[in-house]
C-alpha cells in the first residue's frame, strides 16, 4: 500500500469510527458504559498501526519532552474531537482534569496513567484533598475511559516513542475550564488551556 492509499484508508477508518463514536455517545450518552463501548471502537481503529505510521506521526526530535498533538478529525463546532498524540519517554504532567469525557488508546509505546480520587466535597474552588485510586497503562490492546470529572496524570514510559488516539466529547482548545490538583499542597490551579492546541501535522 503506498502513501497515498494510507492516507486515503486512514480518512477513511477515522471517518467511520468518529461516526460511530458520535452515535455512541448519543445513544447511550456519557456513562462509563458508554465510554466503555467508544473504547472498544477507538481499539479497532488504534490496532490498525499501519494507518499510523511513525514517519508521518513522529514525535518531538532528539527525544524533547512535550508533545506533537495531531488533529485527526474534529466536528463543527469542537463538540467532538479526536487526536494522535506522540510523546518520547519521560514526559509526565501533573494531576488534572478535562471537564469533558476522554478515552485514550495505544497504537504504539506506554503511558501509564494515575487516577485520583477527592476526599474533599468540592466546595472550595481554591483547595483539594487528592489520593491516588488506581493506575492504567495504556498500551497496545489497553486502553483508559476517563469521565469529565476524572482526575489523572500521564507518564510515558519505557523506551518506545507513543503514539495514542486521544478522544474528547469537546475540542481541548475549548476546554477553557480545566484545573490542576496538587497533591503536595492542596492547591487547585487553572491548568494552562493553550498548550492544548494540536502542535504538529501528519508529514502525509
Amino acid at each position: 500500500m503506498n502513501a497515498t492509499d494510507i492516507k486515503a484508508a486512514r480518512t477513511a477508518a477515522i471517518g467511520a469510527t468518529f461516526a460511530d463514536v458520535r452515535a455512541i455517545e448519543h445513544t447511550q450518552g456519557v456513562t462509563p458504559a458508554a465510554l466503555e463501548a467508544i473504547r472498544a471502537r477507538l481499539m479497532d481503529l488504534a490496532g490498525q498501526e499501519h494507518l499510523f505510521p511513525s514517519a508521518e506521526f513522529p514525535p518531538p526530535p532528539n527525544g524533547e519532552k512535550g508533545s506533537n498533538r495531531y488533529l485527526l478529525i474534529e466536528a463543527e463546532g469542537g463538540r467532538f474531537a479526536m487526536y494522535l498524540n506522540a510523546l518520547n519517554p519521560g514526559n509526565e504532567t501533573k494531576p488534572h482534569d478535562h471537564t469533558t469525557w476522554a478515552v485514550v488508546v495505544a497504537v504504539d509505546g506506554q503511558e501509564l496513567n494515575k487516577v485520583y480520587k477527592r476526599l474533599d466535597d468540592g466546595s472550595d474552588p481554591d483547595r483539594c484533598e487528592i489520593v491516588l485510586d488506581h493506575e492504567v497503562m495504556v498500551e497496545p490492546g489497553r486502553g483508559i475511559c476517563l469521565m469529565p470529572d476524572a482526575i489523572h496524570s500521564i507518564h510515558t514510559t519505557g523506551t518506545r516513542p507513543t503514539r495514542h488516539i486521544h478522544m474528547y466529547g469537546l475540542a481541548l482548545e475549548k476546554l477553557d475550564g480545566r484545573k490542576a490538583y496538587m497533591a503536595e499542597t492542596g492547591e487547585v490551579v487553572p491548568y494552562n488551556k493553550n498548550f492544548m492546541k494540536p502542535s504538529a501535522e501528519a508529514k502525509a
